[in-house]
């Protein structure tokens, strides 16, 4: 019999990617969507034939229960979270409802569903298995370099402080209800479908637009902000093999190797043949207020227990995105053009 999931934050990057690997094992796979009219949820299910979904929203406790209990997985993924780290500080308590409290909710629908209790001990594993996506913000004001799964944590954001609260609370169900419940403390992963706001696809957007012609420049905050950035297709990877381990554990998963912001737009720019000096500028406004300046992962346990290796390196990483923008930003361009001539499709 096909196992089955169910995936949180499924309209997002890491959801569509983790659905297509699932559904290529085997599984059948849903994804919670909120809202029946959501045009995300349209254009993920064009994008993966096969993909089911089910109504529920991680801030509606009643919801979750629902569709863990109609559902049924045998694995949950909850990816769903509001992602980009300056909006947390524009938005502190709806990021901390979201992306701290909603891992609480939809531990208590796993709880709730699988019957567990105190009483039940650390020895009785709950059936359904939960991940729970972790992040490296929460190591914010490094102790140590590079940051293992022993690593104290200092989140320098909210979004940090409440994926913190999510990671030990997950730590917490599974000490107190025998739940299965792992965290992965993923570090910075992009690919062509990470959204616009982000510093790399911001950058291999105007990449894009730029060799076409469509605009000059892109502004860009601290420049010499480092981080261990890898492709989430490859991360996906990582999290459903945490899932498929005797005994639950958390795991760093990364590259082990950093880059600036500089390298990006430097490898983005080149690729096209163009010099990121002569269209990059610097605005002190899109530095963050308390910044995360170095983050690189150490992967021993992921690579040694889950036997998981990285297989796209940054730069092949960075080309990628840069050719998909182009694709995008061509198609974008003779649309205008055609729109402006007065034609249509």
């Amino acid at each position: 019999m096909s196992k089955r999931a169910l995936i949180t934050g499924i309209t997002g990057q890491d959801g569509s990617y983790l659905a297509e690997h699932l559904l290529s094992q085997g599984y059948r796979v849903w994804g919670l969507c909120r809202g029946q009219a959501n045009p995300r949820r349209d254009r993920i299910a064009e994008l993966i034939p096969g993909l089911s979904f089910v109504d529920g929203d991680l801030m509606d406790q009643g919801s979750l229960v629902s569709a863990v209990d109609l559902v049924q997985p045998d694995e949950v993924y909850n990816l769903g979270a509001i992602s980009f780290v300056p909006m947390s500080w524009q938005q502190p308590e709806l990021v901390t409802e979201v992306n701290g409290t909603g891992v609480l909710r939809m531990l208590e629908a796993i709880r709730m569903v699988s019957g567990l209790s105190r009483s039940s001990g650390g020895g009785a594993r709950g059936q359904i298995r939960f991940y729970q996506a972790s992040s490296s913000e929460m190591f914010g004001q490094v102790a140590e370099s590079p940051q293992s799964e022993t690593t104290r944590f200092h989140p320098r954001s909210p979004y940090g402080v409440a994926k913190t609260f999510g990671h030990y609370i997950t730590r917490n169900y599974r000490e107190s209800f025998g739940m299965y419940g792992v965290s992965g403390i993923l570090f910075n992963h992009e690919s062509p479908r990470r959204g616009a706001e982000f510093v790399t696809r911001k950058i291999t957007l105007a990449v894009a637009q730029i060799k076409l012609g469509m605009t000059d420049k892109v502004s860009l905050g601290n420049l010499d902000a480092e981080r261990d950035w890898g492709y989430a297709g490859d991360y996906v990877r990582a999290m459903h093999l945490m899932l498929q381990q005797e005994e639950p554990g958390d795991y760093v998963v990364g590259t082990g190797r950093m880059h600036t912001v500089r390298d990006a737009a430097r490898i983005a720019f080149e690729h096209v043949g163009l010099d990121w000096r002569d269209h990059v500028v610097v605005d002190p406004g899109l530095v963050r207020p308390a910044e995360v300046e170095t983050l690189c992962a150490d992967v021993t346990d992921a690579r040694k227990e889950l036997g998981w290796e990285p297989e796209v390196d940054f730069e092949q990483l960075m080309r990628m995105m840069v050719e998909s923008d182009l694709r995008q930003a061509s198609r974008e361009r003779d649309y205008s053009r055609l729109v402006a001539a007065g034609g249509g499709w």
